[in-house]
């Protein structure tokens, strides 16, 4: 036999063939074990577990980082609305000094005390002068040391407030300019102290003042919320104390509420010019009947001296007041706007 047959008989030997298979079979075992095992062996898996856990965690993270942030930002200025709120609702009756204040008159209380008895001495003194009772004389001198200087200090507090929301628009134009430019808050409210007018200057001088003594700000705007009780002015304070505690755009705010109180401005003088022919009738229907019976008072004494002479006349003379009285009352309120 020659060397090729022989060759051929050795590798078609069934012994070969059986080792062929049984050394392809362990091969292909240990590769898928190697294939399998190996990972957790090594600890590839456990990496890119923690890799895909950090992955997700920080995509998590970013999903939830800014409705967090915002709802915490929501939360913070709930709980200041809320404080707010509970501070104004906690405050104590207004007494006679905050009064003296809001109407801007500097003078203690026994001074007006003093004033309001003059007052009623003199207005009843002038009753009894026109021949009245003593009776109707009392009561004017009574009408006269309570209700009138009362009604004074509440007119005289209207009067101030309206001055002070003409004013108070340009206040915070400066506020909103000052910041955009990079001045501080404090720097804004010492150029309104010293630039604008009054009343504002002297509201604005005296949180200048506090804030020199160490007052905190918020403290300092409540306070003066206190001395002129404006709706505008609350809102002012609301802005100032959120964006001291949450952060935010000072500027922006600011300048929402500016032109916020212009349109209310603007709205205030539509409304005046639109009620303008409504109050002129009730003037002149208010004022006809006095200026009447002044007339023929002049004219013909006699026949108006009924009036004051006879009791009937009397009576009929105050039902007649009386009901002039709720007369106006009635249209004053049907021309009063509420806005």
């Amino acid at each position: 036999m020659n060397r090729a047959g022989q060759w051929e008989k050795i590798l078609v030997s069934p012994e070969l063939l059986r080792i062929a298979m049984i050394f392809l079979a362990a091969l292909s075992v240990g590769g898928i074990a190697y294939v399998v095992i190996m990972p957790f062996l090594s600890g590839e898996r456990k990496t890119s577990k923690r890799i895909a856990n950090v992955s997700k965690g920080t995509r998590a993270g970013r999903r939830s980082a800014v409705p967090e942030s915002s709802s915490m930002r929501k939360q913070q200025v709930q709980d200041t609305l809320k404080q707010l709120e509970a501070s104004q609702k906690s405050k104590k009756k207004i007494t006679l000094n905050m009064r003296l204040l809001r109407a801007g008159l500097n003078v203690p209380t026994r001074s007006f005390y003093i004033a309001s008895a003059v007052s009623g001495i003199v207005i009843g003194g002038v009753v009894m002068v026109t021949g009245a009772s003593p009776i109707v004389s009392g009561l004017a001198a009574v009408a006269g040391s309570l209700g009138f200087p009362r009604w004074l200090l509440a007119f005289l507090a209207k009067r101030r407030q309206k001055q002070f929301l003409i004013e108070f628009a340009n206040a915070l134009d400066v506020i909103v300019r000052g910041v955009k430019s990079g001045l501080p808050l404090n720097d804004c409210l010492r150029i309104i102290a010293e630039e604008t007018a009054e009343p504002v200057k002297g509201e604005f001088m005296d949180i200048v003042e506090q804030q020199r003594v160490g007052v905190p700000l918020a403290k300092a705007f409540e306070r003066m919320y206190e001395r002129m009780p404006l709706q505008e002015l609350n809102f002012f304070s609301i802005v100032i104390a959120i964006q001291q505690q949450t952060g935010g755009n000072l500027a922006e705010a600011l300048e929402n509420l500016s032109n916020v109180l212009r349109d209310r401005m603007r709205l205030t003088a539509k409304v005046q010019a639109f009620s303008a022919e409504a109050k002129a009738s009730a003037a002149i229907i208010g004022s006809l009947p006095p200026l009447v019976m002044i007339t023929l008072t002049i004219m013909t004494p006699k026949y108006t001296s009924l009036l004051w002479t006879e009791q009937l006349g009397k009576m009929m003379l105050m039902g007649s007041g009386i009901w002039m009285l709720m007369g106006i009352l009635v249209m004053k309120k049907m021309i009063d706007f509420d806005y």
